[in-house]
């Protein structure tokens, strides 16, 4: 269970730092800071995620799902504001690197169990 669990938060942190050559507008400044982004996504992702997705559970409804996509986006975007060293230049970086983050966090997830 903890290694399953550290697996995957250093598999998430090497996705963080891989990001910003990926999408330009994201920043990640070592392996520190993109462990903490690890740590507080996971959390955020487990705590608060499913909170506003019962919140916004009609606007969900009405677009079919997508709006789920808005909403990582924004919650990754809002990551950025709060951790010294993590950018995050506009929506659209938010968006693309949430989005690759949730397609690793769902591999990892197939591969772990």
């Amino acid at each position: 269970m903890i290694v399953k669990l550290l697996i995957r938060l250093l598999v998430i942190a090497g996705t963080l730092l891989v990001l910003p050559s990926i999408i330009s507008g994201i920043g990640v400044a070592n392996f520190y800071t993109a462990l903490v982004v690890a740590v507080l996504w996971g959390f955020i992702m487990l705590f608060i995620k499913p909170v506003l997705t019962l919140l916004t559970l009609p606007i969900n409804l009405l677009t079919l799902g997508l709006f789920s996509f808005l909403l990582n986006a924004l919650l990754f975007w809002f990551l950025a504001t709060f951790v010294a060293g993590f950018m995050v230049a506009g929506f659209i970086p938010a968006l693309l690197g949430s989005l690759i983050l949730t397609v690793v966090g769902w591999v990892l997830h197939a591969l772990l169990h």
